[in-house]
């Protein structure tokens, strides 16, 4: 399995703190060596970088965690294949252009029978079912909506074509059109907020503490989403496997399966 990392902030944040967690479970502390990626939006522009080596042994990853890239929604990935070669091509995050939105896409996971699924127009440049995935998804709601949706709309759509997917495997996924962040967790996702008053935190991959308090100030609301927890002193809530949530500006609602499009819960941090 590979491992995502993403992030929603209601101001420009630096992820370097769990980045640098991230790169260490990319052939160090855990075997996700075929690959790794990060995309940092920038309003709707997005930057993005990608090796098809180890993140752990990289020189590129090595100079993001020192380069402060501050962003308000970020999607990593560090990859351990089982479809798909190791190279470029392969490698996640997937982006393409969609009613005048840079999309970008992660995932882990199998997805049985996926490339059975008809596409529209837009077509996988690698071989992974994941970037399959991710075209046929793209082509669905291209179908559904001919110019970009309300939030609501594309909140329930992108529920919705998830759980499709869900039913094909195991469909952990990080999506965002730069204004929305949407989890979705086939197996095992988890997630927490951190917002004033905010605390200290300590990477459990490396020792690396940071007091937030110094970082930060009152208004700030940030929102971290990751495979496994990143850090030992903070709490991480787990969801359910079908969750999907979407996270804007820090702010996390759980999307109710089969409810119409504006049911959604707001998600309080967990207490400690």
């Amino acid at each position: 399995m590979c491992e995502l990392l993403g992030m929603s902030a209601n101001v420009p944040t630096d992820i370097r703190f769990s980045f640098a967690a991230l790169a260490r479970r990319g052939g160090e502390t855990g075997p996700h060596a075929d690959g790794w990626g990060i995309s940092f939006y920038e309003g709707r522009g997005c930057r993005s970088f990608h090796e098809p080596e180890p993140s752990a042994k990289s020189e590129l990853a090595r100079l993001l965690r020192d380069y402060k890239i501050k962003s308000r929604i970020v999607i990593g990935h560090v990859r351990k294949a089982n479809r798909g070669r190791v190279s470029l091509e392969n490698t996640h995050p997937f982006s393409r252009e969609l009613w005048g939105r840079r999309w970008t896409f992660a995932h882990n996971g199998q997805l049985k029978g996926v490339k059975k699924l008809p596409l529209g127009g837009f077509m996988p440049i690698g071989s992974t079912d994941s970037e399959y995935a991710f075209c046929w998804m793209l082509g669905r709601l291209q179908a559904r909506f001919s110019a970009l949706p309300k939030p609501a709309l594309l909140d329930r759509a992108v529920a919705d074509l998830s759980a499709e997917l869900h039913a094909l495997g195991v469909f952990n996924m990080l999506l965002s059109d730069s204004r929305t962040l949407y989890a979705h967790c086939g197996k095992r996702l988890c997630y927490l907020t951190r917002r004033a008053p905010f605390g200290t935190a300590t990477l459990i991959d490396e020792d690396w503490r940071v007091d937030f308090a110094q970082e930060t100030t009152e208004r700030d609301v940030v929102s971290v989403v990751a495979t496994q927890a990143l850090t030992r002193d903070e709490c991480w809530t787990d969801l359910a496997r079908g969750d999907v949530i979407t996270l804007r500006d820090g702010a996390i609602r759980l999307l109710k399966p089969g409810a119409p499009a504006a049911a959604t819960v707001v998600v309080a941090p967990k207490p400690c």
